[in-house]
């Protein structure tokens, strides 16, 4: 929290004290705030009941105005969707909670790219209008030019005009305001100056203040401000322009803002005559209302987003969707964890009562997570665009925040297992965190989806002689071999076969003569020079399971094929890594940084030999590959840990057996190079690539050759998914983390794993934004081979059974008196799994716990009447998310709508008794719900939407791409 304390104190507890203060003395001026984590920092620390007064006051007058209002303004390239609601959930609770206020309209004007995703879940908020910004300069200009800033945009193919939404790009000038001066060399518009880090100047005089508005100035400056007004009039079809006044950190000491201002906008509007234009204060909302009110016929958009972004012909935003690839990763792995918690906990308190655990002290654990996660998917955030202090911030808050949740969950298992308390018990969501040496060992493994799986969990021991036995002491198949990070220690694959929201404990024991885990054979073969592979004939084998048989080159050590064995067909298939190297020196030309992607010139590979190490098992085959620079080299920079998984029979291993598990090894990179690995197929996929927007839908990512810069412009990022096809046949790639992705010849994908860069760029040295990131990075990547019938049917599934992956924790069995196994199993969740069919995710399943009624007329006058709860949480209300992972007509049977009733998805809970559907964050009833309509073609007259969902009873159908948000209430 250091550096939002050091932000709060630079400006922005200035931006609200003063703010708040200056609306108060004139009841024409206004403000808009987007984000809530500083708001409420602000509420809670620094504002006095004055303030507080104020705020309620100005909200009703609407001179203050919430936009966005969830706790950060969130990246729209490498966030996931889950992520996306929660934070925005989360500052909608607080706001409808403390004010009783919902926010209707975005301000989305700082992130890089614009993701199709964002439209939809606004629209699914309650939003009337979306505003953003940053898009492809040339494409700005030309839609500039030709009045088409504004258009209705349906985000979803599937929901189509059901969540269409009016959106507004904003012009060249972008968010913040002109401040050249035709007739002075000082600036104009910002007349507090700059913020100084960390303290504010002791004088008060801020650098960079700009030229006061006197009476000797006052007439050219309202012609600049006009003509800036009237040069942009002529870029809109109506004859309303929104004229941002402000910049990033800006309002600090807003007594000089709007003094200056206030003379500004009196003296245009005396002169309107002569000058054609009048000027108000207004927010967003004010400005959306006047052009509603125009009634215009709107052109409709369609699915496509606005990625990637550039903003000169050398500067392509790509390089951020890989940027500090660790961040990305915990903040992923955090996010994980935390949606284990969530229903882990709603599960405790809904089935034991009168538990030990404190629920008050439980919920300000999840929510120290929840802060930590919303915090992260900040546009300066997870993209990695950010110093290392900052970094380090977030990577603090998320570890602080998973280290609770972990402690929640085992203490949660503790007192459900009502197990002697002086077992050493701690727990671990990264797979091979923890080891395991001691005697008689348990590990709990919760299953936090709500189908059942089958699926490998992996455990560090210290001995390869292990047996693995479930709660009523059957063996469990396992596998166990020397780790490939340190040899003095061994991994354990235990096969779990769980079903929905349920955990299952198993106990490790040294041999004891009857049933031993599998133990992985290794075999170490010759480092190979690939240069000079093609001098002798071939010598391919083989490694096989019951879907694919990926055959390897003994020449190069490099796999040469896979046939998935269904179909009996072959893909060739060759894998390496390439760096593109960058220039650091802005004098030399186009510099790549945190954000751009700018190479020099096409990527080089990176090896010349690679080691090989194959270990297999009855279980599992890993295909260790080890690339070095040349033959001799001692060390590596590169490698790859490829996992081929074969299932017992009588378990259902169909997504187990199509998933081809790597795991690479990448870094410390030298100065300004980028890290590909290159797939290469025989697949004529025409250079067309799909990814994916925030894991919730694809994108058709067609290769576009440009004047300057081709190779950075035609990187995307992919967030879950990526995939190449040709008629027949999709290699599909699934990640854990977010990537950029591209594909630079037919028949390829390149994913970027790693960036490691320094540059001049006064800028970039001033804010420490250099990114020598000198890590090494442990992403994971699953391939899926197949027709696209297969794939279809198999990924989404898979994307999310490795994005909640199992959560592994450990105990030791106190000595004394082990539990007897039925013990066990009576107070496992076992009894009641909670599961929804193959093409519905359970998104949320949680207690929020907030305080606010359901009823809005209620809620606003509790609010009114200053008897809001202040008291506990609510523990009664759970929030419920449905999602349906589909598109309409993707596939004959996923694409299905399904029936869902509610009382018997969740009867192993208790007895369901009301059900409420809400908004997407909680905060409208649907039935309350009227967005505006915008007047097309299609529609020719401009209305609401209202809601067409009706829920008999406690049946709910749900229709593909919908996500479904319910306040259920149990007995």
């Amino acid at each position: 929290l250091f550096l939002l304390q050091e932000s709060m104190h630079a400006y922005a507890a200035n931006v609200y004290t003063t703010v708040v203060e200056e609306l108060m003395k004139g009841k024409q001026r206004k403000f808009i705030a987007v984000e809530q984590e500083f708001f409420r920092l602000w509420w809670d620390v620094v504002a006095t009941d004055t303030h507080k007064q104020q705020v309620h006051q100005l909200l009703q007058e609407g001179r203050l105005e919430f936009v966005i209002g969830g706790q950060v303004m969130h990246d729209e390239a490498v966030t996931l969707i889950d992520d996306q609601i929660l934070q925005l959930t989360e500052g909608h609770g607080f706001l409808y909670e403390t004010f009783g206020f919902r926010p209707q309209f975005s301000w989305h004007v700082d992130p890089f790219g614009a993701s199709a995703t964002t439209p939809t879940l606004f629209a699914l908020s309650g939003f009337n209008a979306h505003l953003i910004s940053r898009i492809d300069y040339d494409l700005k200009a030309d839609m500039q030019k030709n009045k088409k800033l504004q258009f209705v945009w349906r985000g979803s193919p599937s929901l189509s005009e059901r969540e269409e939404i009016f959106t507004h790009v904003m012009d060249q000038y972008s968010y913040c305001t002109p401040s050249q001066l035709p007739f002075s060399n000082r600036s104009g518009f910002y007349w507090n100056g700059f913020a100084t880090f960390p303290d504010p100047p002791k004088d008060g005089v801020y650098p960079n203040m700009s030229l006061p508005v006197t009476d000797t100035n006052l007439n050219q400056y309202a012609q600049t401000m006009v003509a800036n007004i009237k040069e942009r009039a002529a870029w809109f079809r109506t004859s309303d322009v929104l004229w941002p006044w402000g910049c990033d950190k800006q309002f600090f000491n807003a007594s000089v803002q709007y003094p200056n201002m206030d003379l500004l906008l009196d003296y245009i509007n005396k002169h309107s005559g002569e000058f054609g234009v009048s000027v108000q204060y207004a927010t967003v909302g004010d400005y959306f209302q006047a052009v509603y009110n125009k009634n215009l016929t709107w052109e409709i958009r369609n699915s496509q987003d606005f990625l990637p972004y550039s903003t000169e012909p050398f500067q392509a935003w790509t390089g951020f969707y890989t940027s500090r690839s660790t961040l990305k990763g915990i903040a992923r792995r955090a996010s994980s964890l935390l949606y284990a918690g969530e229903s882990f906990f709603t599960q405790y308190v809904r089935k034991h009562p009168e538990g030990s655990i404190c629920k008050y002290k439980a919920l300000k654990q999840l929510q120290s997570l929840r802060w930590a996660v919303s915090e992260v998917q900040h546009h300066d955030g997870i993209t990695g665009t950010e110093s290392p202090k900052v970094k380090d911030m977030y990577m603090n808050n998320l570890m602080y925040g998973v280290v609770n949740v972990k402690k929640l969950m085992a203490s949660i298992i503790f007192d459900m297992n009502n197990a002697k308390k002086n077992g050493d018990v701690y727990s671990s969501v990264y797979p091979k965190d923890s080891g395991i040496s001691d005697v008689d060992q348990y590990v709990v493994v919760y299953n936090p989806l709500a189908w059942n799986i089958t699926t490998f969990v992996t455990v560090s021991v210290s001995n390869s002689a292990m047996s693995v036995y479930d709660e009523l002491g059957h063996p469990v198949p396992a596998q166990v071999q020397s780790s490939a990070e340190s040899p003095a220690t061994y991994d354990l694959y235990i096969l779990v076969t769980m079903s929905g929201l349920s955990y299952r404990k198993y106990s490790l024991k040294p041999l004891d003569g009857k049933q031993s885990a599998f133990i992985g054979r290794s075999i170490k073969y010759k480092r190979r020079d690939i240069t000079r592979a093609g001098q002798r004939g071939r010598q391919l084998f083989p490694v096989v399971n019951d879907c694919y048989q990926v055959l390897f080159d003994q020449n190069t050590n490099l796999i040469h094929s896979i046939t998935e064995r269904e179909t009996n067909q072959t893909v060739e298939l060759t894998q390496e890594f390439l760096e593109y190297h960058v220039n650091g020196d802005t004098m030399k030309g186009p510099i790549s940084d945190n954000y751009l992607f700018g190479p020099n010139a096409s990527a080089v590979p990176v090896s010349k030999a690679v080691g090989l190490e194959v270990v297999s098992g009855l279980l599992m085959t890993e295909i260790r590959q080890y690339f070095y620079s040349n033959v001799t080299s001692q060390d590596y920079i590169y490698a790859v840990y490829t996992r081929i998984y074969a299932v017992p029979e009588g378990y259902d291993g169909k997504l187990l057996c199509h998933r081809i598990e790597q795991e690479y090894s990448v870094g410390p990179l030298e100065l300004n190079r980028e890290a590909v690995l290159r797939t290469s197929t025989n697949l004529n996929t025409r250079q067309l690539l799909y990814t994916d927007n925030n894991g919730y839908q694809m994108q058709k990512r067609p290769f576009k050759a440009y004047v300057n810069n081709t190779v950075a412009r035609n990187y995307y990022p992919m967030v879950q998914t990526a995939y190449i096809e040709d008629d027949t046949t999709r290699l599909m790639l699934l990640a854990e983390r977010a990537h950029g992705v591209s594909s630079q010849g037919n028949g390829q994908v390149e994913v970027m794993l790693h960036r490691r860069l320094w540059n001049n760029l006064e800028w970039n040295v001033n804010n420490n934004l250099t990114l020598n990131d000198s890590s090494v990075v442990r992403p994971v990547i699953w391939l899926i081979l197949g027709t696209k019938a297969v794939t279809n049917i198999l990924y989404r599934a898979s994307g999310l059974a490795l994005e909640h992956r199992p959560v592994v924790m450990f105990g030791a069995l106190s000595g004394d008196k082990p539990m007897l196994p039925g013990q066990l199993q009576q107070n496992s969740v076992h009894d009641s799994p909670v599961t929804v069919p193959p093409n519905l995710h359970l998104q949320t399943l949680s207690i929020p716990g907030w305080r606010y009624s359901s009823n809005h007329a209620e809620q606003v006058h509790s609010i009114r009447m200053g008897n809001q709860k202040q008291d506990d949480a609510d523990f009664s209300r759970v929030l419920l998310r449905i999602r349906h992972l589909y598109e309409v007509g993707e596939d004959p049977v996923l694409s299905q709508p399904v029936l869902v009733d509610l009382k018997s998805l969740l009867e192993g809970l208790g007895s369901v008794m009301v059900v409420e559907e809400r908004s997407l964050t909680g905060t409208w009833d649907v039935n309350t719900l009227k967005r505006w309509q915008w007047k097309t073609a299609q529609y020719p007259s401009k209305g609401f939407f209202n809601s067409t969902k009706t829920s008999e009873a406690f049946t709910v159908t749900v229709y593909p791409k919908e996500i479904r948000t319910f306040f259920v209430y149990f007995q």
